[in-house]
């Protein structure tokens, strides 16, 4: 027994040392399988194993804390950063660009976007500050409405507000894509970037996150495109059919309100009646289209909004939502 536990030490030791990713060790076949035969073993024979076994994965995590030491330890020439270096020969070398990688919520975000202009929505970038206007007034929050507490924000003294969530920018694309009402038959748009909120941070809250909504008029717009078109939209996120439900919600600017669940899939280790709750959705508020100058009596419209985080934090299993702002280069290597 002494000889298959070294045999097999000697192995694990040796993923570690070649692997840029060392704590997937314990997810081995082999390191699992030292778990699976001490289920044989009974008496005396079953203690002595089980200390031989821990001892092994004690030194297994030591090994993989050099490697992840190794890994950060990437050498930087120094760089005088108080002013510019002369041109004598001393220009410093800087990091090779074979260092860097996409952050994963870029990454996830360009999925998204894929996905959706594939469906032939328009992509469209939000703002990073904004009005209270495009902020409240034109999706059907008035001045002094409770509603208004729901999206706890920041604003600057001259007034203005890092957008709580993307649907300022839903004013602007009924504005600006009103002509295409005429001649296309409908507006189809997508908005994504960053918003900003007053939360306590935790495993699960930030103040900064990224969003994705999306906007659809047109005279025949209902639920049900609404419905088919978000469960499309996971099925090729997630890669799988999937179920989805509703249950009532509220949004100003919506009406009625939705919130959208799918179950959640086997490849996130879902079981059937394992709901997960995605996003908020709706069918657009008549005085939202009204106030953009487009007649609620003639054209309907749906509109969804949801966090990219989440997404990716469901995908790959991520627990602490702060690992996207961490700047941890042993995190951002798991995505390169």
């Amino acid at each position: 027994m002494r000889q298959d536990l070294e045999a097999v030490k000697t192995k694990l030791l040796a993923y570690i040392v070649s692997s840029n990713e060392p704590s997937g060790v314990f997810k081995s076949q082999d390191f699992r399988g030292l778990y699976s035969d001490m289920k044989s073993m009974a008496g005396d024979d079953k203690i002595a194993y089980g200390k031989s076994v821990n001892k092994i994965k004690a030194e297994l995590q030591e090994a993989i804390l050099v490697k992840e030491n190794t890994l950060l330890n990437i050498p930087l020439s120094p760089i005088d950063i108080t002013a510019p270096w002369q041109d004598n020969g001393s220009r410093p070398e800087l990091l090779d660009s074979e260092f860097g990688s996409q952050h994963p919520l870029t990454k996830e975000l360009e999925k998204v976007i894929g996905i959706f202009t594939r469906m032939g929505f328009e992509a469209i970038e939000s703002r990073q500050i904004d009005d209270d206007y495009h902020m409240f007034e034109a999706l059907n929050f008035p001045k002094n409405h409770p509603a208004r507490d729901d999206y706890d924000t920041f604003r600057t003294e001259e007034g203005f507000i890092p957008p709580a969530h993307t649907s300022t920018m839903q004013h602007r694309i009924l504005v600006e894509e009103k002509p295409k009402l005429e001649t296309d038959g409908y507006i189809a748009s997508i908005s994504y970037g960053r918003v900003f909120r007053n939360e306590d941070v935790d495993v699960t809250h930030d103040h900064t996150f990224y969003q994705c909504e999306g906007v659809f008029v047109s005279k025949e717009a209902s639920l049900s495109q609404m419905l088919g078109t978000l469960r499309n939209f996971f099925e090729v996120y997630y890669g799988q059919s999937l179920k989805i439900r509703t249950q009532p919600g509220y949004f100003p600017f919506t009406e009625p309100s939705l919130e959208f669940m799918i179950e959640r899939p086997a490849v996130l280790g879902g079981k059937p009646g394992d709901w997960l709750e995605m996003l908020g959705c709706g069918m657009i508020h008549p005085n939202v289209l009204a106030m953009a100058g487009i007649d609620p009596k003639v054209y309907r419209g749906f509109a969804w909004g949801g966090g990219i985080e989440r997404l990716v934090m469901l995908k790959y299993g991520i627990e602490d939502l702060r690992h996207f702002e961490s700047g941890k280069m042993a995190f951002l290597r798991k995505f390169a």
